[in-house]
């Protein structure tokens, strides 16, 4: 979401970049009415119409998702997509230029989704809205009224919402759009297990909890409205619209899905792959360039794995090694506040390294807090929820705890370090609360940017004294053949005729992981086509733009200084990342010969 800028006597004045910009040329004042217009059309979204006779309080409803809608959205974007191509950009400042072209590149992915119709297959192995209506009271404090307010909104419209999602699979089967067959196994069960079995007793849901602790401190009214709505937006709108979905996935959607496996299947599937590519990386390669450089990063990091095994004083194979890993109770726990007390401890012993390599911290702390449940089977080792830059809400690392036996210690370090500190909490929550930056920029989130921070941050632990032990240093390089492994199993599977089983046990024998883990971690890039490949893209440009620098400047390379130089300006592509820090290298360079 971009928040609007607002005009101020009649002058646009822009935060972009790192300088206050007055918008004077005919080019930079364009641009701000065109940002100023997008930031409305984002902040308003695409609600649900609140219906007649419905109390306005709950107007916040689920998203439409219509065909209709997805129509009005393109011709919106066609529409900003000629305003922008019509700005004169060398009339523009260059933080200016470089703001026009993200969002250039933001218009061009979000249309090339719809004329591709990805809004076909609203779902995958860890996404879709039955996952989202589960894990919507994760969402909300629930201190305010206002809050339980579009709670209740977001309830009462689920069953509408449901049924235009129902509309859009119906398509995808006619047009040939699903989900692959092979991934769907046991997909109604979490859809199943939502339903309460009673329908006149909605108490029984988890979505009922927040109406079980109503503020005492809220109007008595408030208070009886909330709870009589909310049970009634449950028992009227939610169970029925998950008991419609229920039936259609059993009757329709599941015995109907294609047999195919990669997207290359589809209608234009070949072109929309790359699409998937050059959104998710923001380089233009080919599904075989992508397949060889995760070949090469996979041979590179084995190589350095069988060094650390030898480390170990290990005499066996590299599979004898896995085994070994996976037997061995040391490298386990039976409990899962066990395995939350190792990441936590490897976080706080990161946080008080921090200032060795950083020369600015956030100000936003953050917690670690198990996956909850319900959705923990099909996701991944962890993710980060961001937090408030203004100080009202902390970011959380979210750790999977499902199958405890599966999740080894020795990769407790890299976890923490990709999805707290320094990974995903420093660098977004740096930017969030970087005031030197516009909204418009604190707020993108370019995924080949963000992963790739991440799994450079994995490698900056052994910089300030972690992965001392062999063990854990293995663990270290398992996290990042598991990225690289992804390059290989993604174009693999959508672009080079991979089977599933294929993708499993490569994914299995590369990363050592079990059959569970590697299973979820194949259907989540069988269900989200180029999403794993930003991390060791991401990682490879930083680790490319050190090496340049450090090469350049010698003795005078400051590791802070480059730090600010990647972080500085926010999240960017790849290609606009690398003029960055160039420049900051030849200034740096200049400024080192002068004195």
């Amino acid at each position: 979401m971009v928040p609007p800028f607002r005009p101020r006597l009649a002058v646009l004045f822009l935060m972009f970049g790192s300088a206050l910009v007055l918008a004077q040329s005919p080019g930079e004042t364009a641009l701000a009415q065109l940002i100023l217009d997008i930031g409305k059309q984002r902040l308003a979204g695409h609600p649900l119409a609140l219906p007649e006779g419905v109390d306005p309080r709950y107007s916040k409803r689920l998203e439409d998702v219509s065909e209709r809608r997805f129509a009005e959205e393109a011709r919106t974007l066609a529409g900003f997509d000629d305003r922008l191509k019509a700005i004169d950009r060398a009339t523009l400042g260059p933080a200016l230029k470089t703001d026009a072209e993200i969002l250039f590149r933001q218009l061009r992915d979000r249309q090339a989704e719809l004329r591709f119709r990805a809004f076909e297959t609203p779902l995958g192995s860890r996404e879709g809205f039955h996952f989202e209506i589960s894990a919507l009271p994760d969402k909300y404090n629930f201190d305010q009224v206002a809050e339980f307010d579009e709670y209740i909104a977001k309830l009462q419209s689920f069953r509408e919402h449901a049924a235009q999602n129902i509309a859009l699979l119906r398509a995808g089967l006619k047009s040939g759009r699903t989900l692959p067959k092979d991934v769907l196994g046991g997909y109604d069960e979490p859809v199943a297990a939502l339903i309460v079995d009673n329908v006149d007793d909605v108490k029984e849901s988890l979505l009922y909890r927040p109406l079980i602790n109503v503020p005492a401190a809220f109007p008595t009214a408030d208070r009886e409205r909330i709870l009589r709505d909310g049970t009634a937006a449950l028992r009227d709108s939610v169970m029925p619209g998950l008991r419609d979905f229920l039936a259609f996935l059993r009757a329709e959607y599941l015995p109907g899905a294609r047999a195919t496996l990669g997207v290359s299947a589809l209608p234009d599937g070949e072109a929309f792959y790359r699409h998937r590519i050059l959104m998710h990386t923001t380089l233009p390669l080919s599904p075989r360039e992508v397949h060889e450089t995760g070949e090469r990063e996979v041979a590179r990091i084995r190589a350095e794995m069988e060094q650390v095994i030898r480390r170990a004083g290990f005499k066996g194979t590299f599979a004898e090694f896995i085994r070994f890993l996976q037997d061995d109770p040391r490298f386990t726990v039976d409990t899962e506040e066990k395995y939350l007390q190792a990441v936590a401890l490897a976080a706080k012993r990161m946080d008080g390294a921090l200032p060795r390599i950083f020369s600015l911290l956030p100000r936003t702390p953050y917690g670690i807090r198990p996956m909850p449940e319900r959705i923990a089977i099909r996701q991944s080792a962890g993710y980060y929820d961001s937090g408030d830059a203004e100080g009202t809400r902390a970011g959380f690392v979210n750790i999977n705890t499902s199958d405890i036996r599966a999740r080894p210690l020795y990769v407790a370090e890299s976890l923490a370090f990709h999805e707290g500190v320094p990974g995903h909490h420093f660098q977004i929550m740096r930017t969030r609360e970087n005031t030197a930056l516009s909204d418009f920029r604190r707020r993108l989130g370019i995924t080949v940017f963000v992963e790739g921070w991440g799994l450079y941050a994995e490698r900056l632990g052994r910089e300030v004294g972690f992965f001392q032990d062999p063990y854990n240093d293995f663990g270290r390089l398992t996290y990042e053949i598991w990225r690289a492994v992804r390059l290989v199993v993604d174009s693999g599977v959508h672009a080079l005729g991979w089977t599933r089983a294929q993708a499993i046990a490569y994914m299995a024998e590369n990363t050592g992981f079990k059959i569970g883990p590697s299973t979820a971690e194949v259907d989540r890039h069988i269900t989200e086509a180029g999403q794993g490949l930003a991390y060791t893209f991401g990682m490879i440009k930083i680790l490319d733009l050190r090496k340049r620098a450090e090469e350049r400047l010698g003795p005078k390379f400051d590791l802070k200084a480059f730090h600010e130089a990647v972080l500085g300006n926010g999240a960017l592509p790849l290609d606009l990342l690398d003029l960055e820090v160039t420049a900051w290298i030849e200034t740096t360079a200049k400024a080192g010969q002068q004195k």
